[in-house]
């Protein structure tokens, strides 16, 4: 445990990121196409167990990577956050390359991002050109990254509470599916767990194989450590924020995949598609109008490009 704190604070940095935005920002930072919309994939190819399972382990992996981050965010809060750490502590070159890869990854996810949010818009307005959208939610996103930190702040705090309502709001929902809540719905139960090779369809290779969607749905966790060189008091707000990560693995993706395997069969071919014609089908969307109710059809799906654009 460290004593105290190095403040090697960059010029120009200011430190004006308060605790509930780091909380917001842990918690829904990667929350996004991911989720909304990988996540049947995942369902689809592994069935409901093996996605279930391959969420648990990727998310104990994230957690374990968090808290050590959070340990060396708390104890230099540097905007270079790992690039920075992998200079400092194993060699120049490896901070140097670690650095370029993110920004790379970065700069490919924001491009998915874009697509994702001009397939939302094209669905709802099909008669307006996808370029102009992509082109919109990019000067949003230059926009709001060229505002003041504590504006992009509440940035993130805002459209990640959005998110974070979203999924509860589907979580409560499905649960009242299961259970047959719904007038004239019958109860899902754990039928979509029995059928076909269910629940571990294609064994453990298949659950292998969507480790890789798996581990693109957590991409953005990592933002809090980025978010430390311009947090208020890294040295409290950090490690607050780390540990709000153990429950957002909990909740937000083991629970909502959980929800989604209980009501939508892994074989419905739903799961895997995604382009303009079948944007609604995002497994946010689906397996509450088959199940009798219009609460979350069509609501969802405008939501799920936010993951990753704002923070990034």
């Amino acid at each position: 445990m460290v004593s105290e704190t190095k403040t090697t604070e960059a010029p120009g940095l200011r430190r004006e990121l308060k605790a509930r935005h780091l909380t917001m920002i842990a918690i829904g930072g990667s929350i996004g196409t991911g989720l909304f919309v990988a996540s049947g994939a995942t369902i689809s190819q592994a069935g409901p167990g093996g996605a279930l399972l391959s969420y648990m382990l990727i998310g104990l992996m994230v957690y374990f990577l968090m808290t050590s981050l959070g340990e060396l965010a708390a104890y230099m809060p540097v905007s270079g956050s790992f690039a920075t750490y992998g200079q400092n502590y194993v060699e120049e070159g490896f901070g140097f390359a670690l650095g370029w890869n993110y920004w790379y990854n970065w700069a490919v996810t924001i491009a998915v991002d874009l697509v994702a949010a001009q397939l939302v818009m094209s669905w709802w307005f099909p008669d307006t050109p996808g370029w102009i959208w992509s082109a919109l939610f990019l000067g949003v996103i230059f926009l709001l990254n060229y505002i003041s930190v504590r504006g992009f702040g509440e940035a993130e705090y805002w459209f990640s509470l959005i998110k974070v309502t979203t999924v509860i709001v589907f979580i409560i929902v499905g649960v009242l599916m299961i259970i047959g809540i719904f007038k004239g719905a019958q109860p899902a139960g754990w039928s979509n767990w029995t059928i076909g090779e269910a629940p571990f369809a294609g064994g453990f290779a298949a659950m292998i194989g969507v480790a890789m969607i798996v581990g693109f749905s957590f991409q953005g966790t990592e933002l809090i450590g980025i978010a430390a060189g311009e947090s208020e008091d890294p040295a409290k707000n950090i490690p607050r924020a780390v540990r709000q990560v153990f429950w957002r693995i909990l909740l937000f993706y083991v629970f909502a995949i959980l929800i989604i395997s209980l009501i939508i069969p892994y074989t419905d071919p739903s799961l895997l598609r995604n382009d303009v014609k079948d944007i609604s089908v995002s497994p946010f969307t689906p397996g509450v109008p088959a199940r009798g109710s219009a609460l979350c059809g069509g609501g969802d799906e405008r939501s799920y490009s936010d993951g990753g654009a704002v923070s990034g």
